[in-house]
């Protein structure tokens, strides 16, 4: 049983002249507890195709299925985490963390067993990324790479059966960047979490991927779709392994035909002519 499931899938933006077609025709089967990951050239329509999933937009036509139900809305199945943090500025780092799952058990009765059990995991995700001595911090008062890290902690609270993020690591610095790849890979690959994720890096795509999409724009639409020849648990070496290379170098190499972003020699060369002191 496929996890997420799309079914020519389309995104329209607009319309007359002001009319874009985001997504056109969009089919792909993420199976359970699988690590997929999006590259393309800017405006493929990757965070599109990730938010109609999270239940965040709707589409234009097509079918989209999570867990197997068809996506209407958002849904407590699903966790996405965005680009730019989307932190409660008046909460702290711990309450920020807890508040996903706070709010899951305010659809019921609260009883003690609910709160020890978010604080004990609160605390556990916040000692994982590095963040235990900034709990009682704000937000305002963070990096944009700990307000980060405080995002990913509070879309693993609920332990979501499906995880959405959106280029979750682009403010972090390539240290941190190193250390969350692993991280993330085994709390995932420890609770079962099936994640789509969308990145611009396709070195990070590889490295985290059992299978790396990749979309192409204009109209945004899945260009070929790459399995990771790569074991399951990855270390850093991998990088510089012949499949590793080989891979990165035959998915850059398609980006660019994808995207036109090839060099034109002559066109530089007729530039150079045209420089004046």
């Amino acid at each position: 049983m496929s996890a997420i499931r799309c079914r020519g899938v389309c995104k329209v933006f607009g319309d007359g002249r002001a009319r874009v077609v985001a997504l056109d025709n969009v089919t792909l089967d993420v199976a359970e507890g699988e690590f997929v990951t999006l590259v393309g050239a800017s405006g493929c329509g990757k965070s599109t195709l990730l938010r109609l999933i999270a239940g965040l937009d709707e589409f234009t036509q097509g079918e989209i299925e999570a867990g197997g139900a068809r996506v209407l809305a958002p849904g407590a199945d699903r966790a996405m985490v965005f680009q730019n943090y989307s932190l409660y500025p008046w909460l702290t780092v711990m309450r920020n963390v807890k508040f996903a799952r706070q709010l899951a058990v305010h659809t019921r009765d609260r009883t003690s067993a609910d709160v020890e059990v978010a604080s004990g995991r609160a605390d556990a995700l916040l000692g994982l990324m590095g963040l235990t001595q900034v709990a009682q911090a704000y937000p305002s008062e963070l990096s944009g790479g700990m307000q980060q890290r405080v995002a990913i902690a509070r879309a693993l609270m609920t332990k979501p059966h499906i995880l959405l993020m959106d280029e979750p690591f682009g403010a972090l610095d390539a240290q941190t960047r190193e250390v969350m790849h692993d991280l993330i890979l085994h709390v995932c690959r420890l609770e079962g979490c099936t994640v789509l994720f969308v990145t611009h890096d396709v070195d990070e795509a590889i490295y985290l991927g059992q299978r790396v999409v990749l979309m192409a724009p204009r109209p945004g639409r899945i260009d070929s779709i790459h399995p990771v020849p790569l074991p399951p648990k990855r270390t850093p070496a991998m990088k510089h392994s012949p499949e590793f290379l080989e891979l990165r170098g035959r998915i850059l190499e398609r980006i660019r035909e994808t995207s036109g972003l090839r060099t034109d020699f002559d066109l530089l060369e007729k530039l150079s002519k045209h420089v004046t002191a």
